[in-house]
């Protein structure tokens, strides 16, 4: 492998802020050379990251839940090598059609933006797969990116703006990067 192969493991499916975080920092620091790898979850793309140490990298949210147990349940393998800003999509509430809505689909980060409001929340595991359930459904509504909520066919019923978020970028002790 050379240095232009280098493999970020991050948040899936396609469309969510994690992924599209990659895609910038491939850009910023490797010339946008390099691959994205999408995992259903974070912990899910940890083991991938340890079979190639030496040019794979872990991305991660600074508001995704748990972050702090993939830090430290991986010490010995991995270290935080670094974090940077960058705004997320435009957060949406998005749904099939304009109808009452009772139940939202969300990932548990974003879902103080449903505050005060008399719904049942269901948790996904990203906020893309919260629309691609809604789509399916799963929900009335969900709390998504607007790049999710268009791939899916949904209607944004709310638009919340992007949000500047942290990053983080997690390696293996063996790595070159």
């Amino acid at each position: 492998m050379t240095q232009t192969d280098v493999v970020v493991h991050t948040l899936g499916p396609s469309g969510t802020n994690c992924e599209a975080a990659a895609r910038y920092w491939l850009r910023e620091n490797h010339t946008g050379n390099g691959t994205v790898v999408l995992h259903p979850t974070l912990e899910q793309g940890v083991p991938a990251v340890l079979k190639e140490p030496t040019w794979s990298v872990l991305l991660g949210c600074v508001v995704y839940p748990r972050l702090n147990e993939l830090v430290f349940q991986n010490l010995r393998s991995m270290a935080l090598r670094e974090c940077f800003m960058m705004p997320t999509h435009p957060m949406v509430l998005a749904a099939p059609s304009r109808g009452e809505v009772r139940t939202v689909l969300t990932h548990p980060a974003p879902v103080d933006l449903l505050e005060g409001r008399d719904v049942r929340i269901e948790l996904a595991s990203s906020n893309a797969a919260a629309a691609a359930g809604c789509a399916q459904g799963r929900s009335d509504a969900c709390i998504t990116t607007r790049p999710a909520a268009e791939a899916n066919g949904l209607l944004v019923l709310e638009d919340f703006g992007p949000v500047d978020m942290g990053f983080s970028i997690h390696v293996p002790h063996e790595s070159e990067i």
